[in-house]
């Protein structure tokens, strides 16, 4: 069944997702795109009902505000304008419009149907993934995080044995973490699993890269390069799959949005990428994700698992990789992990984890002073990833995590907790 689906056009709006995330929540599927798409392509999306023109502070670029392109208006769907005074339509506003006005445009205006569901967008994404793929096979970079997790369920429901599955072990994984994909996937799931260890290779490639651009590019990069040697390897493999979703495109930037960072997935791909990909979650924010997941029979245990970046724990030994630093992380990490498990927050918080920076602080161990690193503690609740507050966690608990990682951690001296929402922090550090 295909979804009826309300275009947003991005006009240099910082809250595109807003309106988006308003509208899925109507129960009607809605996409953004941005401003200069031609009517060609917006023709060529399936069931457009609506168009909705959003603006905003970013609108001016290099001195020209930007704008669509005239034809759009002769397309037939009904638009509307949010802080866009030149559009061409009848219905402007010059706020983000209320719940009452936003609903009488999409059911009233727009005739849109509330067909948005999970059965309904998995049952189209089977259908396009039959068609883009047809007789081939597609090998997916299996990380074991939600994302790829629901991904490789969605693939193996469309294609079933045309799914290579690629575990790649960087190097740069949380404690078992490899051990425990290779235990899910091939031995419950029995998913068709090639386990590849590259961990010298990749911290190989990482040493001495302190900026976190570089260093997302250059893991993001290496992925796709083992990913290339294992499919040559097979026979058949024209298409890699990948765990990519809305935030990080989002994320990533678009022609009147600024970049918060680059996704390994979206920025960091090379451009002589050999394979052609197949992103079946890129329009579904995280929560949406993990009821796909739910939806396609995945135990709640592995749909609601921590979320974990591509890059790993490389973006959490911050500036340039050291192995002690690195080390530090993988063991603070699990002894947070463990503390949260017994207090019940891993129910509770929706994603926490600890980081390491590139500098030592004064401290003393043994009745003498010391120069060791520091661990942060960062714990934070969201629902799409694209704002998110911070998890007020109990003293006790606090402090019980504290003492265990300066008696058990090797190289660190201090503990801290990181107090900055998403405005203006990010969930990760890099």
């Amino acid at each position: 069944m295909k979804q009826d689906m309300i275009v947003i056009l991005d006009l240099g709006s910082t809250e595109n997702t807003v309106v988006a995330r308003e509208i899925r929540d109507m129960g009607v599927y809605s996409e953004i795109h941005p401003h200069d798409i031609t009517p060609e392509e917006l023709n060529g999306l399936d069931n457009v009902k609506g168009i909705i023109l959003n603006g905003g502070e970013n609108r001016v670029v290099d001195g020209v505000a930007v704008d669509v392109s005239p034809a759009l208006y002769d397309l037939g769907y009904p638009v509307i304008a949010i802080d866009h005074p030149t559009a061409k339509c009848a219905q402007k506003l010059d706020a983000l419009p209320d719940e009452a006005t936003l609903k009488k445009f999409v059911f009233d205006e727009c005739k849109a149907e509330p067909n948005w569901n999970m059965k309904n967008f998995i049952a189209d994404q089977v259908e396009l993934v039959k068609r883009q793929v047809g007789d081939r096979k597609v090998l997916l970079a299996l990380s074991g995080g939600v994302d790829s997790s629901v991904v490789a369920a969605l693939l193996l429901k469309a294609i079933g044995q045309q799914l290579v599955c690629v575990h790649v072990n960087h190097g740069l994984m949380r404690k078992n973490e490899s051990e425990s994909v290779v235990e899910v996937f091939q031995n419950q799931l029995h998913a068709n699993l090639i386990y590849v260890d590259a961990t010298e290779r990749f911290l190989g490639k990482l040493e001495g890269v302190k900026d976190p651009e570089e260093k997302r590019k250059i893991i993001g990069g290496e992925f796709i390069r083992v990913f290339e040697e294992e499919a040559r390897k097979l026979d058949g493999i024209d298409f890699l799959g990948q765990g990519t979703i809305y935030p990080d495109i989002i994320e990533s930037g678009t022609k009147t949005a600024k970049m918060v960072k680059s996704h390994h997935n979206v920025g960091g791909l090379p451009e002589d990428l050999q394979f052609e990909l197949v992103e079946p979650l890129k329009q579904l924010f995280k929560d949406e994700v993990r009821a796909c997941g739910i939806e396609l029979g995945l135990p709640p245990h592995m749909v609601y698992r921590q979320p974990f970046p591509g890059p790993g724990l490389g973006v959490r030994c911050l500036g340039a990789i050291t192995r002690d630093r690195l080390e530090a992380v993988r063991e603070s990490d699990a002894i947070l992990r463990e503390e949260f498990e017994k207090a019940g927050l891993d129910k509770k918080v929706w994603q926490y984890f600890t980081v390491v920076p590139d500098f030592k602080s004064v401290g003393m161990k043994n009745h003498a002073r010391c120069f060791e690193y520091m661990v942060i503690i960062r714990a934070i609740n969201t629902i799409d990833a694209m704002t998110a507050s911070i998890e007020k966690v109990d003293w006790d608990v606090l402090e019980k995590i504290t003492n265990r990682i300066l008696a058990e951690v090797e190289n660190v001296n201090r503990v801290c907790y990181d107090m900055s929402p998403k405005p203006p922090a990010t969930i990760e550090f890099e």
